[in-house]
């Protein structure tokens, strides 16, 4: 007897599966080092930038689209104050990143960043970026 050939899903390359969540996990998340904008740069007025942090997914979560990063306190200088934290499987290294304008006004410029998770509790250390704006 002959049987029809059946259909198979053929996963997409490059794409990343979601991580799957670890049942009574730990959230946590350790701050390593800036990598770009090291606090006190200065900065031509409404100039675009980006920051970088090198973090670790120190919690034993994973973090998937339902983990974000906020503004905790400051300017948020042109940027959302709520961002997607990037998905990291624990115990790895990751790099966030946002985009930022530096506001028109000289001066010193300040924020705190935090991630939350999906139960939206703030976890791990804060992020925070320090710019000084210039006399145009």
């Amino acid at each position: 007897t002959l049987t029809a050939p059946t259909a198979t899903a053929t996963p997409k390359p490059n794409a990343t599966p979601e991580p799957t969540q670890i049942p009574n996990c730990v959230n946590d998340l350790e701050y390593l080092a800036d990598l770009t904008i090291p606090d006190g740069t200065l900065l031509d007025p409404n100039t675009t930038f980006e920051k970088e942090w090198q973090v670790k997914n120190n919690g034993t979560c994973n973090w998937n689209d339902t983990y974000t990063l906020r503004l905790s306190s400051g300017d948020a200088l042109g940027a959302d104050p709520s961002q997607a934290l990037v998905p990291a499987r624990n115990g790895t290294d990751v790099i966030i990143r946002i985009e930022f304008v530096a506001p028109s006004e000289p001066g010193v410029y300040e924020a705190t960043w935090q991630a939350y998770g999906p139960d939206e509790v703030a976890f791990g250390e804060w992020l925070t970026i320090k710019i000084r704006v210039t006399t145009p």
